[in-house]
């Protein structure tokens, strides 16, 4: 079997994995998401079966004859149900635990499997061959009574177990006849009964994110797709500093051999943005509040001057890209990057995102921390710093290595930077400052509508003074910027679906770039089209190609950044957080009301 994106993640928002259809753990980072992978086969050009492959955590059963697998109903928690050829069957539970405890929530870097029979008593061999190092080499064991530990690597794991440790280390065959609790976290001792306690983490796991969907605010339609989605985004934040990753992998290519293979574990404050915003319309308010935690600080620390397009989960400013040379890469289709240069990149829109993720807060009386005047003060340096880049050049939201312009998306962000602060300013009785906001704003539109439309063409363009289509351009209506049924921005949606538009799905651009011309479509883009076609009254249209992207995701119910012009291939970084948002959008945004069926 190739390696593929049918992957279910788990995880707790601090520890995370990637486990594909077989049940068999193939991506997973410690001690962050954006560590070293304890589990790296993902980037292998094996097939996990084989004998000998490495990077894995494998449960077989003998005589394997059906594969079954499923996320428990509203959590994270993933049920692969084994069948061997003479009908006896076995049941294996994943996830990381998370819960309320002592005041807190309760989120080791830890992952739990639970192995049960169901009938008869299935012969099974446990394969745990994690690697060290980038792939370097498998990490070293040494073993107690009831654990393993596995060294070598930035953190020495340890797996708890009741099942006997030989077993596990010669990869034996044994009878499956009584359920089996393996608990792998960081190298403490495990001071109590396995089984119970981690059966008793299953319950509690499993409540915690039942009560957690039931304050989501869903549409009619489509929710068990939008619960998915929002379950996954919530699983793309590392609680501790509040910091949103784009994905949970690196280096999956753009498409075949394409070396357009990045590293997306870290938090994009443009990708941040729209993953809060997509959560708060569910009203998902503990991702905002946690995230502008994150956003406080780095805005502490710029002190009103550059801000990077991306920073570490840990609000690192240095993310050198280098290559790890061991990994083959996702199906032998390397490099295997780590690090992301983007962090050099100037990237002007950030200072958008940054008033827009914020501004809610002026206004949301759920909020256990109301934006202050204090905090308006922070930001006001943001705003400066958006109105004097606002029309110089940058590399854009995509992020190009070989140019730099003018980019009308860019600029636009920077125009919503300043009009949002004359909204806080209002509400905050700062009416001077409102002025000088909303007159900045007013001269930015005037600047941004003279020189990023394109009379000749009678349409917006991607550059300022220029004729370049961008599917960022559809995001013109969703910063108010300006309505789809302005004649300009009509002519401008018409524009970017007739030039970027293959089949169903939509390219970012057509243009040659660094790595030549792009061969997938980007799933945003898709989801942007839709968006802008609802609004320019084509909604059956916007139902159908919804429908389509629906149809496109993974057996967990997710989609990754690319796919392929024919619908039949995912690629790049998975989950993606960007394609998730998508969904969720224009799941409440087409959605029949409430009130049809009350």
């Amino acid at each position: 079997m190739i390696q593929t994106l049918d992957l279910f993640p788990i995880g707790n928002c601090s520890a995370s994995a990637l486990i594909d259809r077989h049940g068999r753990f193939v991506w997973g980072c410690v001690p962050r998401v954006d560590g070293d992978p304890f589990f790296s086969a993902l980037l292998s050009d094996r097939d996990p079966a084989d004998r000998d492959v490495q990077g894995l955590w494998d449960i077989q059963a003998e005589g394997l004859a059906q594969t079954r697998q499923t996320y428990l109903r509203n959590t994270p928690i993933v049920r692969t149900e084994l069948t061997n050829k003479d009908g006896e069957s076995l049941e294996i539970l994943d996830f990381a635990p998370r819960y309320r405890q002592f005041g807190r929530i309760y989120r080791p870097m830890a992952m739990i499997r639970l192995i049960r029979p169901i009938s008869g008593a299935p012969r099974i061999r446990i394969r745990m061959r994690p690697s060290i190092n980038w792939g370097q080499a498998p990490a070293r064991q040494t073993t107690g009574s009831n654990h393993i530990r596995y060294v070598g690597g930035p953190t020495t794991m340890r797996l708890t177990t009741n099942a006997p440790v030989s077993h596990i280390t010669e990869e034996r065959l044994f009878r499956l006849e009584e359920p089996i609790a393996m608990f792998l976290g960081p190298d403490e001792g495990f001071d109590a009964d396995v089984m119970a306690t981690t059966t008793r983490m299953l319950t509690e796991t499993t409540h915690y994110w039942r009560e957690w969907v039931r304050t989501l605010s869903v549409p009619l339609e489509w929710q068990e797709a939008v619960i998915r989605s929002a379950i996954t985004l919530k699983l793309c934040a590392y609680e501790e500093t509040g910091a949103i990753v784009a994905a949970l992998t690196t280096s999956i290519p753009e498409h075949a051999e394409s070396g357009r293979n990045w590293d997306y574990r870290y938090c994009w404050l443009r990708d941040a943005y729209y993953v809060v915003q997509a959560l708060t319309r569910l009203g998902a308010a503990d991702m905002l509040e946690n995230y502008l935690s994150y956003l406080r600080n780095l805005v502490a620390e710029a002190g009103g001057g550059h801000v990077q397009p991306v920073y570490g989960v840990g609000l690192e400013p240095g993310l050198t890209e280098k290559i790890a040379t061991a990994l083959p890469g996702y199906r032998g289709m390397g490099p295997v990057r780590i690090g992301n240069q983007a962090h050099e990149h100037l990237q002007h829109d950030v200072y958008g995102q940054i008033i827009l993720s914020t501004v809610q807060a002026f206004f949301d009386e759920r909020l256990l921390r109301p934006a202050t005047v204090e905090d308006f003060r922070a930001l006001e340096p943001v705003g400066e710093r958006a109105y004097e880049v606002y029309a110089t050049p940058d590399a854009s939201l995509w992020e190009f290595r070989g140019r730099e312009a003018i980019h009308t998306y860019s600029a636009v962000m920077c125009w919503a930077a300043c009009d949002r602060l004359g909204n806080a300013a209002v509400q905050l009785g700062l009416l001077e400052r409102a002025a000088l906001w909303n007159a900045r704003a007013d001269e930015m539109r005037k600047v941004i509508e003279d020189r990023a439309y394109n009379e000749e063409l009678g349409r917006y363009a991607a550059t300022f003074d220029g004729d370049e289509l961008d599917a960022s351009l559809l995001q013109l209506v969703d910063v108010r910027f300006t309505p789809a049924t302005d004649p300009k921005m009509a002519a401008t949606i018409a524009a970017v679906e007739k030039g970027l538009r293959r089949g169903p799905y939509m390219l970012r651009y057509a243009l040659p770039d660094d790595f030549g011309e792009p061969k997938t479509a980007f799933n945003i883009c898709t989801f942007w089209l839709i968006e802008a076609l609802y609004l320019s009254g084509r909604s059956e249209e916007a139902r159908a190609l919804f429908e389509e992207m629906l149809t496109r995701r993974t057996a967990a119910g997710l989609l990754s950044e690319d796919i392929s012009f024919d619908g039949n291939e995912l690629w790049g970084n998975y989950p993606q957080t960007y394609s998730l948002v998508g969904l969720i959008n224009c799941a409440t945004l087409l959605s029949k009301p409430w009130a049809a069926v009350r």
